[in-house]
């Protein structure tokens, strides 16, 4: 990506001066081109008059040069090191006057001159070089002038509408309204934008891939204004949309040529700079409903409101005679290695909450949001518009959600992620109950116990009851199956415990056991000897075997 330079600008207003326009003032009108046809279309930004030798350090891009052409009377290597300067300055072309100081231009500077496509245009009799000068700078200067009074009046129609609106559609219009090119807004905390809105779907993901690969993964692409190419001979123009020191998303203009205008980057940076008032205002819009969303689901978890239409007028939504919905409550919760930093953790939760906040967007979710520490409370509620809105579809789409935050697209998170949810309801005054069973799927979720689909409390199977008996009786009732068992393993090391487990879970072959272990037969009868010695030879009984497996499956929850 190529950060914008002064140098790089030379448009002024909707107008751009080259020299082919040049060619065509009255002040031209003796003047002849005689190199360097190719490049009549190069942009003339300023006029200097330099007599010197040394160019280079007097010389800026886009600069038509006027001569008398005292430097032509210097040896052949000097003149073309002076041809040379002015290319390499990227200059916009050079006026030679005939008959003052020399009667002819050298062919070796003429070919030079074609052979770079640099316009070499000579006077055959003395002219007023003040005159010229005074003529294309007046001509620059009454468009910078419109321009500035084209930008001021942008600028008022853009802070109208910032006074009047949270609309971010409407900002972008009036820049496409301004410059008839594509404009694109890429959002780091909402959806993208595009207008006008008929752009094709592969031209869309080809931008967005385009700002994901190469703004979002550079610091200094994400905070400067720049422009990158584009297939097909285009360019992206864009510039950062910056809030309260954070890049929250950026706005761009797709360029169907490589000539950059300074009108279009004076537009883009008013209009970044009205979206970054736009979006603050949001943001302050924004904190207060967390605020009142993190008070309604404190309610709700303390089960202080009673009343079902009054809950979901807090919420927003339609009295419950007006809307039959599905509920559903629930946590997610983020768990890192020790070392890790202070700093990364709430960075990394604050972007969880963002990427968890559009993912309820997408998929249609209205939702209450409350961040406490590294726990998030979750509520969802969606219309029962259609039979096939069920607790099930309503569950597969959280299922999706979640799935999301585990594996997003930008790579892999340095954190492990638990996410538990309570049974779907139909009043949002039962909510506490799916916090309260959301809590018992989190801790069966932080054990490392491998329950499928375990994400739901009506999924998590005899964890239910385990996790309704109190923490004393239960570790209790673990310690007098396998208690004896336990302390033998931990003073001997024969993973008589694991391969307890194992053999009940083959419903006792001992061939499946031993492969499942990955250890001999012998080493199996063995084990299975000592554990009839420890446990007793009824060990296998029903009744037995159930409290084994039991309090098997209740250790973990311990731990």
């Amino acid at each position: 990506m190529t950060p914008l330079k002064r140098g790089d600008v030379t448009a002024l207003g909707g107008f751009t001066l080259n020299i082919r326009d040049v060619l065509e003032r009255p002040v031209f009108q003796r003047a002849r081109l005689i190199a360097g046809a190719g490049g009549t279309g190069r942009k003339v930004g300023w006029v200097h008059i330099l007599e010197i030798a040394n160019v280079a350090p007097y010389v800026t891009k886009n600069d038509l040069i006027m001569t008398t052409g005292l430097w032509l009377r210097h040896y052949e290597q000097e003149r073309l090191s002076y041809m040379q300067q002015l290319i390499r300055q990227e200059a916009a072309g050079l006026c030679v006057e005939l008959g003052t100081s020399i009667e002819n231009i050298p062919q070796e500077i003429i070919e030079l001159a074609d052979a770079s496509d640099f316009p070499l245009i000579v006077f055959e009799q003395p002219v007023r070089f003040v005159e010229i000068t005074q003529d294309i700078h007046g001509l620059l200067i009454n468009q910078q002038h419109q321009m500035l009074k084209d930008l001021e009046a942008f600028s008022r129609r853009l802070q109208q509408i910032t006074l009047q609106s949270t609309d971010v559609n409407a900002i972008l219009h009036v820049l496409y309204e301004y410059t008839g090119m594509q404009v694109v807004y890429y959002s780091t905390v909402d959806t993208n934008k595009f207008m006008p809105r008929g752009i094709s779907a592969s031209a869309a993901e080809e931008i967005t891939a385009l700002y994901r690969g190469r703004v979002e993964g550079s610091e200094s692409a994400h905070q400067e204004a720049g422009m990158f190419a584009l297939p097909q001979e285009r360019l992206l123009l864009t510039q950062p949309v910056i809030c309260l020191g954070q890049t929250l998303a950026h706005v761009g203009l797709v360029l169907t040529n490589r000539h950059v205008q300074e009108r279009l980057t004076l537009l883009l940076d008013s209009t970044a700079k009205s979206l970054a008032s736009l979006l603050l205002r949001m943001l302050f819009l924004e904190e207060k409903m967390l605020r009142d969303q993190n008070q309604l689901i404190q309610d709700i978890l303390n089960h202080q409101i009673k009343d079902e239409e009054e809950a979901r007028m807090r919420m927003g939504l339609r009295p419950p005679k007006q809307s039959e919905m599905w509920f559903a409550g629930g946590m997610i919760e983020t768990e890192y290695e020790e070392e890790a930093d202070r700093d990364r953790i709430e960075s990394d939760q604050q972007d969880l909450l963002v990427r968890l906040r559009a993912l309820l967007k997408k998929y249609a979710l209205q939702n209450l949001l409350m961040q406490k520490g590294r726990r998030i409370y979750v509520l969802c509620a969606r219309d029962r518009s259609a039979k096939e809105d069920t607790p099930v579809s309503l569950q597969q789409t959280i299922r999706k959600i979640v799935e999301r935050l585990q594996h997003p697209a930008s790579g892999v998170p340095l954190f492990r992620l638990h996410a538990g949810f309570g049974l779907v309801r139909n009043r949002m005054t039962d909510m506490h109950r799916s916090f309260k069973e959301a809590e018992q799927v989190l801790e069966v979720a932080r054990s490392r116990v491998a329950v499928q689909d375990g994400l739901f409390y009506d999924r998590i199977g005899v964890y239910r009851l385990l996790k309704a008996i109190p923490a004393e009786s239960l570790e209790s009732f673990v310690q007098d199956q396998l208690g004896a068992l336990i302390a033998y393993d931990q003073e001997h090391h024969l993973h008589l415990l694991q391969t307890l487990d194992m053999y009940l879970k083959c419903m006792g072959s001992k061939n499946d056991t031993a492969k499942a272990l990955y250890i001999h037969r012998q080493t199996l009868y063995n084990r299975l000897d000592k554990l009839m010695e420890i446990l007793g030879e009824d060990y296998l009984e029903p009744e037995r075997r159930v409290c084994l497996e039991m309090a098997l499956l209740a250790l973990p929850l311990l731990a």
